[in-house]
């Protein structure tokens, strides 16, 4: 049986008790990375062998957990963060899975973009989540259409990730193709101790982090 178990963002007190007793009565763990996830696990008391599965791996490592699955083994998938298969490899796995008849049983719990919505103040009930925007290729034509949407429905909020690499740069060229006066939402260190959600336009947040360089850390999760 492959159970998805989402794990905490960053604190590790977010964890439902079922993820835990889930995490403490399979057979493998299949994560990420090892180190990041042997923090959670041993901070819960959680002794169980673990495989690497992430987005350089999953090719050689999905048959093995898929082997491992018709032996009748109890395997967790899950993520450094937040719920697998969001933003990592995981689904490659669970379509194997389900291609194999195996049976799938998720653990929900949160992923930074719906925990960032909850206090965005913004639009919940018809959002657009992308992801990473694409570095190079397909990124202003992707800018261009999202200007389009942003003109037809109004009411959308649009959900992206970005990191400290070009989180200024990705807000500038946001001001290219909306406006200066554009209102946006950027959540950053959700769950830590020094989570911040910054609301302004983006004239306003684009002077902020260049005055206060400090603040960009980790990553951000834009809405706008």
């Amino acid at each position: 049986m492959l159970y998805i178990v989402a794990t905490p963002i960053w604190n590790l007190w977010d964890i439902t008790y079922r993820a835990i007793e889930t995490l403490k009565n399979v057979d493998w763990i299949a994560c990420e990375d090892t180190r990041t996830s042997s923090t959670l696990l041993n901070h819960y008391d959680i002794k169980k062998p673990l495989i690497s599965f992430h987005s350089h791996s999953w090719k050689t490592k999905t048959d093995k957990i898929i082997e491992q699955l018709k032996q009748w083994k109890n395997i967790a998938l899950i993520s450094d963060a937040w719920t697998p298969w969001i933003s990592d490899p995981g689904y490659i796995l669970i379509k194997e899975a389900l291609e194999n008849d195996i049976e799938i049983i998720p653990i929900p719990w949160v992923t930074a973009f719906t925990t960032a919505l909850m206090w965005s103040g913004m639009p919940m009930n018809h959002f657009l989540y992308l992801w990473f925007l694409p570095i190079k290729k397909w990124r202003q034509t992707l800018f261009k259409k999202l200007v389009e949407r942003k003109s037809e429905k109004n009411a959308e909020t649009i959900v992206i990730y970005e990191s400290v690499h070009r989180i200024i740069k990705t807000l500038k060229e946001m001001q290219e193709y909306f406006w200066e006066e554009h209102y946006i939402v950027i959540a950053r260190e959700l769950t830590k101790k020094y989570e911040q959600f910054i609301r302004w336009n983006l004239n306003e947040i684009i002077k902020y982090f260049e005055e206060n360089p400090s603040k960009i850390k980790w990553e951000f999760v834009i809405m706008f």
